[in-house]
C-alpha cells in the first residue's frame, strides 16, 4: 500500500478541488471498489425495486441471493489477500514482475476451486431454482476473481483505468437492470443478470489492466503457496478480520428479527439495511488512512528504514524514529478525529437522509444505525492500527489483534440475543472497542521497542518455513507441468 501513497501524493500536489476530489475518488475505489460496488449495487436494486413495485419476497430475496454471494466471496479470498500482497511486494522488489501475473491466476484457481464446491453445495440444497443458481455462481466465480485482482492491482498504480472500470460497472448494472425490469421480465433473475453483468464488466477490465502491466511468462504459477507457510499470521489475519466485520451479520439472520425469505436464505432487514449504510462511512477512515497517514507517514517510514541499511549513524537514526513517531501520532489522530466527526454528522444527518430514500425506515431501522455507524467508525479507527502494525512487520501482533477482534464479534453478538431487540448492534460495538483499545496498546507496545523489533528479533541464519502448502504448491506445479507437456 506504500506505493499507492507515494503516487497519489503526485495527485494532491496539484491544486485545485476537482484534483483533489479526483485523488479521494481514486483513493476509495482502489481501497474498497468492490465491496463499494456491491453496496451500491445492493441499494440501487433496493431503489429500483420501490419504484418498480416490485413485491417484498421477490426483493428480500434478491438481496439475500446477492448478500450471500458477497459474504461467501469475501470469506474464501480473505484468507489469500494479504499474503498475495505482500507476495507482489517481494516480486517487484526483487524485479521479477514475470511471477506476478502467474501467480494470480494461480490463487485465482485455488480461491474458485475451494469456493465453488463450497458455495455450490450451498445453492443446490438452498431452494433457489436453477437459473437463479446458476447466476448466483457465476457471480461468485466473477466476485472471486475482483476480489483477488484488487489484490494485485494495488501494484500498478493505474488509478483512472480502475475508477473508470468501477464506474462502467455501476452504469452497466443499472441500465441492464432498468431495462430488464420496463420489459416486465422476470424481476429477480433480471437483476441477478444485471449485477452479473456490471461485475463481469469490472472483472473484465481489471484482467485487461493486470495483462498490459505484468507480462506473461510460465514461472511458477503456484510458487505464492509457499508464501502463505512464511506468513501464515498474514493469511489468519485477513481470515479473522473478515469474521469480525460480518459475522454479526450472519448471527442476526437467526434472531428475532431474522426471517426465513426462501428454503436456506434468510435475511434480517431490519438489520442489514441498516448495516449496509453504516459500513459505508467506515471508508473515511480507510481512504484517509491511504491519503493522509501514508503519503506523509511513508516517506519518514522509509527514511528511518534506510538508514540502517545505509550506515546511518546512531543519532541519525534515533532522530529519524522520533520524527517518524511523532508523524505516525499526528497522522492517526487527525484521521481518527476525521471518522468520529464525519460518524457524528451521519448520526445527526442520517434520520433526515434515510428518509428521503424508499428504503422503508422505521424507528428501530434509525437506533440500529447509530449504533452500528459508531462500531464501524471504530473498526475502521483500529482496522488503520492494524495497517499500520503491518508496516512495521508485526505480524503476530495484526494476527493477535483480529483475532479477539473476531472472537468477541461473534461472542458478544451471540450474548446480544439474550436481550431485547433493540440492544442488537451492541455486540458488535463492544467488539470493535475492544479491537480499537488492542490495536492501540500493541502499537504503543511495539514502537517503543522498535530497535529492538528491526535489530534483535530477526533469524540469524535463514529459516525453511515450507510446510503444507508449499507441498501443496509443489503438487499442483507438478500436475500443471505434467499437462502443458
Amino acid at each position: 500500500m506504500a506505493g499507492i501513497g507515494f503516487e497519489l501524493k503526485k495527485l494532491f500536489l496539484k491544486k485545485g478541488v476537482l484534483n483533489s476530489a479526483k485523488a479521494y475518488g481514486y483513493a476509495t475505489v482502489i481501497c474498497a471498489g468492490p465491496m463499494l460496488l456491491g453496496v451500491v449495487l445492493l441499494l440501487g436494486i433496493m431503489v429500483l425495486c420501490s419504484f418498480a413495485k416490485v413485491d417484498v419476497y421477490s426483493r428480500e430475496l434478491l438481496i439475500c441471493m446477492i448478500t450471500y454471494t458477497l459474504l461467501f466471496s469475501v470469506s474464501v479470498s480473505s484468507f489469500f489477500s494479504m499474503v498475495v500482497t505482500r507476495y507482489v511486494a517481494d516480486m517487484l522488489f526483487e524485479e521479477n514482475n514475470g511471477a506476478v501475473l502467474p501467480s494470480f491466476w494461480g490463487s485465482t484457481v485455488i480461491i474458485m476451486a475451494v469456493g465453488s464446491v463450497i458455495y455450490g453445495i450451498f445453492l443446490i440444497f438452498s431452494g433457489a431454482t436453477f437459473m437463479q443458481g446458476f447466476l448466483c455462481f457465476v457471480l461468485f466465480g466473477e466476485l472471486g476473481i475482483v476480489w483477488n485482482a484488487m489484490s494485485y492491482l494495488t501494484a500498478i498504480k493505474d488509478y483512472k483505468g480502475v475508477f473508470l472500470s468501477f464506474l462502467s460497472a455501476v452504469a452497466v448494472a443499472f441500465i441492464v437492470g432498468a431495462i430488464m425490469i420496463a420489459f416486465e421480465l422476470p424481476v429477480i433473475e433480471s437483476l441477478l443478470l444485471a449485477v452479473t453483468v456490471g461485475y463481469g464488466v469490472m472483472l473484465i477490465w481489471d484482467v485487461i489492466l493486470l495483462h498490459r502491466y505484468f507480462p506473461s511468462t510460465k514461472l511458477g504459477a503456484f510458487t505464492f503457496m509457499k508464501w502463505i507457510d512464511a506468513f501464515l499470521p498474514l493469511a489468519l489475519s485477513g481470515l479473522f478480520m473478515n469474521i469480525g466485520m460480518f459475522s454479526h451479520l450472519v448471527i442476526m439472520w437467526f434472531s428475532d428479527i431474522g426471517v426465513r425469505v426462501h428454503g436456506l436464505f434468510y435475511g434480517a432487514p431490519w438489520h442489514d439495511v441498516p448495516a449496509l449504510l453504516a459500513f459505508m462511512t467506515a471508508i473515511m477512515t480507510t481512504v484517509n488512512f491511504v491519503v493522509s497517514v501514508e503519503v506523509n507517514f511513508y516517506p519518514k517510514y522509509r527514511n528511518h528504514y534506510s538508514l540502517y541499511n545505509d550506515k546511518g549513524t546512531i543519532n541519525d537514526i534515533k532522530q529519524s524514529e522520533k520524527e517518524m513517531l511523532t508523524t505516525l501520532k499526528t497522522e492517526i489522530f487527525y484521521t481518527s478525529l476525521k471518522q468520529l466527526l464525519f460518524t457524528a454528522a451521519c448520526i445527526a444527518l442520517g434520520g433526515y437522509l434515510l428518509d428521503l430514500l424508499p428504503l422503508g425506515f422505521n424507528e428501530i431501522m434509525r437506533g440500529y444505525f447509530r449504533t452500528l455507524c459508531v462500531a464501524y467508525g471504530l473498526y475502521a479507527i483500529g482496522n488503520m492500527m492494524m495497517l499500520i502494525l503491518l508496516y512495521f512487520t508485526d505480524y503476530r501482533g495484526a494476527m493477535l489483534t483480529t483475532g479477539v477482534f473476531a472472537a468477541t464479534t461473534v461472542i458478544f453478538t451471540v450474548i446480544s440475543l439474550f436481550f431485547p431487540y433493540v440492544f442488537y448492534g451492541f455486540g458488535f460495538l463492544l467488539a470493535a472497542m475492544i479491537f480499537v483499545v488492542l490495536c492501540t496498546l500493541r502499537l504503543d507496545y511495539f514502537t517503543k521497542r522498535l530497535p529492538y523489533y528491526i535489530l534483535s528479533v530477526q533469524p540469524l541464519v535463514a529459516e525453511d518455513r515450507s510446510g503444507m502448502f508449499t507441498r501443496l504448491g509443489v503438487f499442483l506445479e507438478d500436475k500443471l507441468e505434467d499437462r502443458t507437456k
